[in-house]
C-alpha cells in the first residue's frame, strides 16, 4: 500500500532517530526509558525492539512483562497512528482488550513484530467511511535476537471518527 504524503511525513518523523527519541522523552517517558526503538515501520507492520538491562529486568533475571506489554503494544499503536496519519482525518484510537501469552524466559534483546498494518488502514478506511467506532483485533509476537518466541499479544483497538 503506499502512504499518502501525510503518512510518508509521519513514518519519516518516526524514523528519525532525534525526532522519536524526543517524541518517547514527551509522550510515552518510560518506553523511552526502558529503551525501546523503532526497527521498521510501514503500511504493512511495526516492528519495535527492546533490549535487556537493568531498566526493565524482574528479580528472576528475564524481563518483566509490562516491559514487554509496553513494547508490544507500541508495534500495534504505532501501525494505528501510522494508518490515522495517512488519513488525514480526525480519528481517536483506544485499547479495548489485550491479551497475551508468556511462552519463555525473555533473558535477551526482544524484537515485538506486528504484521496486521493492512487490518489497521482497512479499519480507518470503515470509520472514515461510515463515522462509526470499528474494532480491529491485532497481533504481536515477541522474538529474542536468538531466534527464541517468548511472548505473544492480542490488542484489540477502537477506532472512531471524530465528529467537529
Amino acid at each position: 500500500m503506499e502512504l499518502s504524503p501525510k503518512g510518508k511525513k509521519f513514518r519519516d518523523r518516526i524514523d528519525n532517530w532525534l525526532l522519536f527519541n524526543v517524541f518517547l522523552l514527551i509522550k510515552l517517558p518510560l518506553a523511552w526509558m526502558a529503551g525501546s526503538r523503532v526497527k521498521r515501520i510501514d503500511a504493512e507492520a511495526c516492528a519495535i525492539s527492546m533490549p535487556f538491562g537493568w531498566r526493565n529486568q524482574n528479580p528472576f533475571q528475564s524481563m518483566y512483562f509490562a516491559a514487554q506489554s509496553m513494547s508490544a503494544e507500541m508495534s500495534t499503536g504505532m501501525l494505528c497512528m501510522l494508518a490515522i496519519e495517512n488519513s488525514g482525518e480526525s480519528i481517536a484510537m483506544l485499547v479495548s482488550d489485550n491479551r497475551s501469552q508468556f511462552t519463555k524466559k525473555a533473558d535477551g534483546h526482544v524484537t515485538f513484530t506486528c504484521n496486521d498494518g493492512k487490518k489497521m488502514f482497512d479499519a480507518v478506511a470503515e470509520t472514515c467511511r461510515t463515522g462509526q467506532p470499528v474494532l480491529v483485533e491485532m497481533n504481536t509476537v515477541g522474538v529474542m535476537d536468538n531466534g527464541v518466541e517468548v511472548s505473544n499479544f492480542s490488542f484489540t483497538w477502537t477506532v472512531k471518527k471524530r465528529t467537529r
